[in-house]
């Protein structure tokens, strides 16, 4: 597993702590929206060998409120056999004393198994510590000897928002004679920038003031806003696996030999459920039940053992035990595949709800996920192979629209995921509304869901009955529901389709005006606040284009009429299109309603016309519609 440096950064210890950091020597500007400011930042990586380097971290936050606690926990994640020393903690009050000291000894040593239950060579040195007031300082430092060499850290301000840095400083010292290659990623927003020298061969890089980045409404990710600096040795090694990663063709056929190759290994097991699988038809037909079926006896479970947590279970370990992680399912889902004759290519993406592709033109240990895919001649197949529950070739939403190194026998390819259209990330809402007198509704409806809003509506497969009435209950809060009963749930793993039915009653629908009721013209709806923001700072990320297509009939109460009926409306906007539309058959309304939402990331100069669209159709949602007593 490749380290993450996640408390920031790294130096020599012993020549800072001495200084002193008061909460009042903050400028203001770094204060403003801040929950923790960085005062120090600061990383030494010395590379002596393809099999030796040497990190030195030192780091000071102040912690503003509650709010930046997360920012200044003290932690170091390893792996068995990196050597730890110098460790140093130091907590100090508003004023700059120190309260607190404390020393490796101080620290807990447990499984690094955030992601839960799973096997691990990762471990974490954790230090505890409650705060008893705001603010306070924690000094930090340590250093840490590793062998492994592929995974260098990209040099960021800071990874997390409502966070602030003062200083922040990475020397990459290279002893080894292997060339380092670097690459700066300038801030597309001139957010702040990075200062390079290069002095005798050391590299430093510098960051300076910068402000924090507040948690706004629909901020793209950092990595999106940010500069940063990326570095890899064309030379590494990995667990005593030396290979080259001068450019992606060599690294991938690095990583097929030493990486997958040892595990692509089947065995008669695997064979024989092959052949009891009797395949016939298509090559499609033929994958998806190989799928359904590996679906159907397997689990996830996250591992991160053998060659830094990279390499996968072999595939009898999985069929035996009928678990594994993304690499482990992967790699048997492909093995039962390549037994049917069924090529298909293990492929390392960034999973994330914010597409993040690979850089083509630069060449690094990266990705956090594994996916497979097949090639054919209808196009590609591609297999998410954690989910019990996803349909045949779907990605979510968070594996889509963005590229993959598909790693092959000769070498790395980088492939394009599927983009999703509006139209396919759609949700189709069908109700038939009684409206009564006592300003009640009894309906029903049938919602039907597809592309990323069929990823949303997954979670409801492994509910119980009364968990999901309570879960339909929470998402469409806009109605004051008196009973909710959900019906027929429907994964429909074929074609990526999940559907329900839904009965229900809701109290205080419409309101009373005279002889007259009045009620909205949308029941279920988005109830999101859409606030104007003069002084926006950065642009803003819709990160999903969809369309939501709606159709009501209301049927009025007797001895009620129909009055008024608001006019059919459009909108256009360069963000999508609204549509509302009305057709009154006796003392029956038909209400037609359809929202198009095109994703993009926009300049901050048209958020509040974004802002302004959306408000626009909240209001004819809630266009009025009144009936009165015969």
């Amino acid at each position: 597993m490749m380290k993450i440096f996640c408390i920031g950064a790294l130096s020599m210890a012993s020549l800072y702590f001495a200084q002193s950091f008061p909460a009042s020597a903050i400028p203001e500007n770094l204060k403003k929206n801040a929950n923790a400011v960085i005062r120090k930042d600061l990383t030494t990586i010395q590379i002596n060998k393809i099999d030796d380097i040497k990190y030195q971290l030192y780091t000071v936050t102040t912690v503003l409120n509650k709010g930046g606690d997360s920012d200044a926990l003290v932690y170091i994640p390893y792996e068995k056999g990196d050597n730890i020393s110098d460790v140093k903690v130091n907590i100090y009050d508003e004023a700059g004393k120190k309260i607190k000291s404390y020393s490796k000894s101080d620290f807990g040593d447990f499984a690094n198994n955030q992601q839960g239950t799973f096997y691990s060579d990762n471990r974490v040195l954790s230090l505890s510590y409650t705060p008893t007031q705001y603010p306070y300082t924690v000094e930090f430092s340590y250093q840490i000897e590793d062998e492994n060499t592929v995974f260098l850290p990209d040099f960021v301000p800071f990874r997390s928002t409502n966070v602030s840095l003062e200083e922040s400083q990475m020397k990459i010292i290279n002893k080894s004679g292997i060339e380092l290659k670097t690459k700066t990623y300038p801030s597309k927003y001139n957010y702040t920038s990075v200062v390079e020298s290069n002095n005798a061969g050391e590299k430093t890089y510098t960051y300076k003031s910068v402000p924090a980045i507040d948690d706004a409404f629909l901020l793209p990710q950092l990595v999106k806003i940010l500069p940063k600096v990326s570095f890899a040795l064309t030379k590494f090694n990995l667990e005593g696996k030396q290979g080259t990663i001068d450019n992606w063709k060599d690294f991938g056929s690095w990583y097929y030999k030493n990486i997958l190759e040892p595990v692509f290994v089947s065995t008669p097991a695997i064979k024989a459920e092959v052949a009891s699988l009797n395949l016939q038809g298509t090559k499609e037909e033929k994958v998806r039940k190989i799928y359904q079926y590996m679906q159907s006896k397997t689990r996830y479970i996250f591992v991160a053992l053998g060659i830094g947590g990279w390499q996968p279970m072999l595939p009898d370990e999985v069929q035996k035990k009928g678990y594994g992680d993304c690499k482990g399912l992967s790699t048997y889902m492909k093995t039962l595949l390549d037994e049917a004759g069924i090529p298909s290519y293990y492929c390392k993406i960034n999973s994330d709800s914010s597409p993040v592709s690979f850089d083509k033109d630069f060449p690094k240990m990266g990705g956090n996920h594994i996916i497979l895919m097949i090639p054919t001649e209808k196009g590609n197949i591609w297999l998410e192979n954690t989910s019990q529950q996803i349909a045949f070739n779907h990605l979510s939403y968070s594996t889509t629209d963005r590229n993959v190194l598909a790693v092959k026998q000769d070498g790395i390819e980088i492939i394009d995921t599927p983009s999703y259209s509006a139209e396919q990330n759609k949700e189709k809402q069908f109700l038939k509304v009684k409206l009564n007198e006592d300003n009640s509704i009894l309906g029903e409806g049938s919602f039907t869901y597809t592309g990323s809003q069929y990823d949303h509506n997954l979670a409801f497969t492994n509910m119980q009955p009364k968990e999901r009435n309570e879960t339909v209950k929470s998402l469409f809060n806009v109605l004051h529901f008196d009973k909710v009963e959900m019906k027929n749930f429907l994964n429909d793993k074929d074609n990526a389709i999940a559907k329900y039915d839904l009965d229900f009653r809701a109290n205080n629908y419409s309101k009373n005006a005279g002889s007259s009721m009045i009620f909205r013209a949308v029941p279920v709806y988005s109830n999101t606040i859409y606030k104007t923001d003069e002084n926006r700072e950065l642009p803003f990320e819709l990160r999903q284009s969809f369309e939501d297509e709606y159709e009501i009939n209301f049927t009025v109460p007797k001895n009620y009429k129909l009055d008024e009926i608001p006019e059919n409306v459009t909108v256009n906007s360069e963000f999508g299109t609204y549509k509302l539309s009305f057709v009154k058959n006796g003392e029956e309304l038909k209400v037609n309603r359809t929202i198009k939402i095109n994703k993009g990331l926009y300049p901050k100069e048209k958020y509040n016309d974004y802002i302004n669209f959306r408000k626009k159709t909240l209001n004819l949602d809630n266009s009025k519609i009144l009936i009165s007593k015969i």
